[in-house]
């Protein structure tokens, strides 16, 4: 399995991570600064990476690993301002994830980075004429750069990512929110569906990439 560097000063979240990642059977190093956390690159497959460290910011510590090795990286962070989620988007992360949250959260989100960083170069999803780029989290329609929020992307990429296969609404909800799935109403995701498709459908009102499923919930089809 693949071996995963935690970056996180504090410990009670560490032994937490080590704990349940170790009964995913992945290999697991920590360390609680960002000087261990650039030694140790060279040897890990992944890098959960909190932004709030003692000796560097999380997004120094993010530039500083880039240059050493291209290795999958995503976000613990606290703060769940959408501000602070584009920034590290912007910047390559390949994910974030904010405190607290759920064990199966995380090894789901670290599972779908592992798979597609193993595609190597195939970074780009492309169905009909919208395309996903994963490494510059954008999106495209005929060319042309589509503005999406954060979350708005993250619903599209959980759809696009599983072509075909129908996504409940509490299981959306649940793939996006790290909080108790309570605070977010059905409302919520219909108003961001309707945005999603305002901006990627030719014509919303009869939507060809994000399909409703009726009684079940939504799915996008196969790249096209």
């Amino acid at each position: 399995m693949a071996k995963i560097l935690i970056v996180e000063d504090e410990e009670t979240i560490r032994v937490g991570l080590k704990y349940y990642l170790e009964a995913e059977s992945f290999e697991v190093v920590e360390t609680d600064t960002a000087k261990d956390a650039i030694n140790e690159i060279d040897n890990v497959d992944l890098v959960l990476l909190d932004i709030n460290l003692p000796d560097m910011d999380g997004y120094q510590v993010f530039e500083q690993i880039k240059k050493i090795k291209d290795v999958p990286i995503i976000f613990l962070t606290a703060n769940d301002l959408e501000i602070s989620i584009v920034r590290g988007l912007d910047m390559g992360a390949d994910d974030y994830i904010t405190k607290p949250f759920k064990a199966r959260e995380l090894i789901s989100r670290i599972k779908n980075v592992l798979r597609r960083s193993a595609k190597g170069n195939d970074s780009v999803i492309t169905i009909k004429d919208v395309k996903i780029d994963m490494k510059q989290a954008k999106v495209f329609k005929n060319g042309v750069d589509v503005m999406l929020t954060a979350l708005e992307y993250k619903i599209l990429l959980i759809l696009a990512l599983n072509p075909n296969v129908v996504f409940s609404r509490e299981k959306i909800l649940a793939d996006i929110w790290d909080v108790n799935e309570a605070y977010v109403n059905d409302n919520t995701l219909t108003v961001y569906i309707k945005r999603i498709r305002e901006k990627i459908e030719n014509n919303p009102n009869e939507p060809e990439i994000i399909e409703t499923v009726r009684g079940v919930g939504y799915k996008v089809g196969g790249p096209c």
